[in-house]
């Protein structure tokens, strides 16, 4: 086994992932020409992933580790976003059977009336393979751990799709049948039904809000990811040249001219802004390669899954990219990016190690399931993605190490460039790091071992139970 999966792993996602898929494809009855081609389109995102990581890691390195001397800043967790993430996902002896394994899970939980949710969003899979991956290499490359800790998130996770269904359903438009199985959006409802409850204690909160249409308006230009990557990169790189514009005679002397040394300058600042809104503009754009590539595999899976349970009720789970346009997610987002790196260099002194950089390109996921509870107010919704935010700085930094060893393990089996962290720092990345469901399995895994096991169990089977248990008597009062 262990020469079958170092062998799968060498293969690389690139390799790997088409193949699975195509094999997923014709096994619902895809023919063999479409499978293929998914599955290519999926090889090839994770090329352009390497590509884009590589990208941010070679330039931003020595930036970055000038910042952190220049202000004494301690923030050594180097921010590879999700690309990095994924890669080690689907780069591990876990991810390479991840999504066969969780799919049989799934249909079995269906059938058993423990889940009304069918996960075909095929790509966000990633996430169980993840949390699974770290788990194995905490553990000393144990499968047995790797897989509970991803199987463990998988069905909490489907459990939520379906509790917060109705609420989903209820609020975005069009969207009758649709559940969201994605961990990363799953973990902010705890933020946001805790926090809305609070809020609402206090008289008048609630009818504080603002016109998240009118400012999406105001935004313009601002409001597109692209320019925020520019202003941000160019920051880092003002910042990086702190000590020469404070000194400015003394580093203007290695040239042959001021005017040298101020096109060095303003060279170096600008190639950092375009780089990073490079970054933020072709994170998603490749993520269409992957969504062009499984979109075929998630319709088809969808059209037999409609044949098999007709006249039962079941949610398709799909992917949050669906409703992430809603212009208070829009709004808040774009209000928290700024606020989350000034809060992120001030907490340096707290604790945090962590400067978001990549992952800022996916802040709009943090709010998808948080808007039906706040129903959309910006004020509200704002609160919540802070205080999520701000925890989740600190759950990267502590998962850091793990997260570092996994990447460093990948990369030596696989070249993947995406995996290759800059020397000097530590790997980190808020999808799927920051996330409460995530750092409750990594925690229970890492510091309480066996009975983090047995907390994990209870809680799993529990959910389940009182799911099934829901179900059940719905299906009963609707007879």
């Amino acid at each position: 086994m262990e020469q079958v999966f170092s062998y799968i792993i060498s293969l690389g996602a690139s390799v790997m992932m088409p193949i699975l898929f195509t094999i997923i494809g014709l096994c619902i009855g895809m023919k063999f020409g479409k499978s293929l081609k998914s599955g290519l389109y999926v090889g090839v995102g994770f090329v352009g992933l390497g590509i884009v990581t590589a990208l941010l890691t070679t330039n931003f390195n020595t930036p970055l580790d000038a910042v952190s001397k220049i202000f004494n800043l301690d923030l050594k967790v180097f921010d590879m976003g999700w690309p990095a993430a994924a890669s080690v996902a689907y780069n591990t002896a876990v991810g390479a059977l991840i999504i066969p394994i969780c799919l049989g899970i799934n249909f079995l939980l269906l059938i058993t009336k423990c889940t009304r949710t069918v996960n075909i969003d095929l790509w966000n899979y990633w996430h169980f393979a993840f949390i699974g991956a770290v788990a194995y290499f905490v553990m000393d490359q144990s499968l047995l751990w790797g897989y509970f800790a991803a199987i463990s998130c998988y069905i909490v996770t489907l459990v939520m799709a379906d509790l917060t269904a109705e609420r989903f359903q209820g609020y975005y438009d069009n969207m009758e049948g649709i559940s969201i199985p994605q961990p990363f959006c799953q973990s902010f409802t705890a933020f946001a039904i805790g926090i809305n409850w609070l809020l609402d204690k206090i008289p008048g909160f609630s009818k504080l809000d603002i016109d998240a249409e009118g400012l999406k308006k105001k935004f313009g230009v601002l409001g597109e990811p692209l320019v925020l990557g520019v202003i941000v990169g160019a920051l880092i790189g003002l910042a990086a040249h702190f000590d020469h514009l404070t000194n400015f005679a003394a580093y203007a002397a290695g040239f042959d001219s001021t005017a040298d040394a101020v096109m060095s300058i303003v060279k170096s600042v600008l190639f950092l802004g375009v780089t990073m809104g490079a970054v933020m503009e072709l994170i998603p754009r490749i993520t269409r390669l992957f969504i062009d590539g499984l979109m075929p595999i998630s319709e088809k899976t969808q059209e037999v899954v409609k044949r098999k349970f007709k006249g039962k009720k079941v949610y398709i789970g799909m992917s949050p990219a669906l409703v992430i346009g809603h212009p208070t997610t829009l709004v808040v987002s774009l209000l928290l990016i700024p606020v989350t790196l000034i809060l992120a260099i001030a907490l340096s002194k707290a604790g945090n190690q962590f400067l978001p950089l990549a992952s800022l390109a996916g802040m709009f996921y943090v709010f998808v399931m948080v808007l039906p509870y706040t129903k959309g107010n910006v004020v509200k919704t704002f609160i919540v993605g802070l205080v999520a935010v701000t925890i989740g700085l600190y759950f990267v930094t502590d998962m850091a190490p793990a997260f570092t060893l996994a990447a460093n393990t990948v990369f030596e089996a696989t070249q993947d460039k995406a995996a290759q962290i800059p020397e000097g720092f530590q790997a980190g990345a808020m999808d799927f790091a920051s996330s409460l469901f995530g750092y409750v399995i990594y925690a229970c895994v890492k510091y309480m071992k066996w009975i983090g096991m047995g907390v994990l169990t209870l809680i799993t089977i529990g959910m389940v139970a009182w799911n099934r248990m829901r179900i059940v008597k719905e299906e009963k009062n609707n007879k």
